[in-house]
């Protein structure tokens, strides 16, 4: 049996990114977990913004941004910089955070993170309390400490990713297969 709530948006684990922004003379980060992809060719995701917040502003001047994947040793930066505004709070220095620039994008890229991707917005897309950016993906920067040497496979699953589930944050848990493992005929 199942019960009928009102719309929301329930579509859950979310990842945790940090999001930097503006500069490196000006830079922020700010928490989402309104993040996705959207293309594969060309490659292509986004983040959505409340119009209000001191990022959204950046994100329209510089139309880039760096979405930073985030670790159970990033837990507590991710959570401060989602609840400071960066108007007021030098994120990364508060949070000792390293502040790398980006090899195609202005904004910096956290050194800290497993994973960073550099994006430019294409269309912003205004939805309602939040707008979307909707980005192109230039460049990719992967932590060499989670690249498998004899695959060359990026292992995000070594690096403690955080996901975001109803207020609460999680690590992702044990890997039961591949995509399509269940329906592949057995030889």
């Amino acid at each position: 049996m199942k019960q009928d709530w009102r719309p929301g948006t329930m579509i859950y684990p979310l990842p945790a990114v940090m999001v930097t922004c503006g500069t490196m003379d000006e830079p922020n980060i700010i928490t989402v977990a309104w993040v996705g992809t959207i293309c594969s060719d060309p490659a292509m995701c986004y983040i959505s913004v409340r119009p209000e917040r001191h990022s959204h502003e950046l994100l329209m001047r510089t139309m880039e941004f760096v979405i930073n994947l985030t670790t159970r040793d990033l837990a507590r930066a991710t959570d401060w910089c989602g609840v400071r505004s960066g108007s007021k709070h030098d994120k990364f220095k508060e949070m000792g955070l390293t502040p790398v620039p980006a090899k195609m994008v202005s904004c910096p890229v956290i050194d800290e993170s497993p994973l960073s991707i550099e994006c430019r917005v294409r269309q912003v897309v205004s939805l309602g309390t939040h707008d979307m950016f909707i980005a192109e993906v230039l460049n990719v920067k992967a932590d060499c400490r989670y690249i498998n040497p004899e695959t060359g496979r990026f292992e995000l699953d070594q690096s403690d990713p955080l996901v975001y589930l109803h207020g609460h944050y999680y690590t992702l848990g044990e890997s039961i297969g591949k995509f399509g493992w269940s329906v592949e005929k057995k030889k």
